[in-house]
């Protein structure tokens, strides 16, 4: 396995919103620093919790209608976050074995826990290059991600719980605009994203722990989630809350709990 960049120290000093996520999903990659913010969000938003399981169940969810049903082979997975089984090429190399798969992020933990991404099948092929979603130009120059991907050829963009984390001043329109341009008619981009939409006043709270904490964020509505979808064709249902984006089962989630709007759009 080969990176982009020399991997940086941990810093342990303030808590990292990949490590809180880890928390939240009930996993063990995390420090004290993390757990403790991590529940001074649950504290403000019990909901946390099913926001983290849905979102990685509408990434299961929308990995295999898009390789069963739309014939996508190859994924460019951005914020993949510390791995969480299944990941993205499990669930992928599932339905099709020879699924190739990159993964994308900028946090040296997830680096320090990539081997676990690289696990596949024969037919498959994946990797894992640090880089930031901040700097698209970098990240689809890579040559990691050339070794693996055809461009030429459909790709899913998959940008789960991370466009949040990208605000306003940071133009995360026209970085989905750019990370789309270099992919082919036929591709895709799925995507989850927080909302206030349900309970402003708890999101705020959420808000200025995270902005406190070191980490920007900035939660949009439905509206503003659906603009990164424009020039694509949306799959039913569109832009809905995450439990309900193709559900196999009923789930007994509320919209407030779960705040997560989703969709998934095809490249015409």
């Amino acid at each position: 396995m080969t990176n982009s960049h020399a991997a940086r120290e941990i810093d342990t000093s303030r808590p990292h919103s990949a490590r809180m996520y880890d928390y939240y999903l009930g996993g063990k990659d995390h420090f004290d620093v993390d757990k403790q913010a991590a529940e001074t969000v649950a504290a403000a938003y019990p909901g946390i919790f099913t926001c983290a399981r849905e979102n990685r169940a509408f990434m299961h969810r929308a990995t295999r209608v898009l390789a069963r049903e739309h014939g996508i082979r190859q994924w460019l997975d951005i914020g993949t976050g510390i791995p969480t089984e299944p990941n993205l090429h499990q669930v992928a190399q599932s339905v099709v074995p020879e699924a190739r798969v990159v993964y994308a992020d900028n946090d040296p933990l997830v680096l320090r826990y990539a081997e676990r991404l690289m696990r596949n099948t024969p037919e498959g092929r994946t990797t894992y290059i640090e880089a930031d979603v901040n700097n698209p130009d970098a990240l689809l120059n890579a040559p990691e991600l050339a070794e693996v991907l055809d461009t030429r050829l459909p790709v899913a963009l998959s940008l789960n719980a991370l466009m949040h984390f990208v605000t306003d001043a940071q133009d995360p329109y026209g970085i989905v605009s750019r990370l789309l341009a270099e992919l082919p008619s036929g591709s895709a981009l799925a995507l989850s994203h927080c909302t206030p939409d349900f309970d402003p006043e708890t999101w705020q709270k959420v808000t200025d722990i995270y902005t406190n904490a070191g980490t920007p964020v900035q939660f949009r509505s439905q509206a503003e989630v659906a603009r990164f979808f424009e020039g694509l064709d949306l799959l039913d249902p569109g832009v809905t809350v995450g439990h309900r984006w193709r559900a196999d089962e009923e789930s007994t989630a509320s919209d407030a709990e779960v705040s997560l709007w989703t969709g998934v759009g095809i490249k015409p």
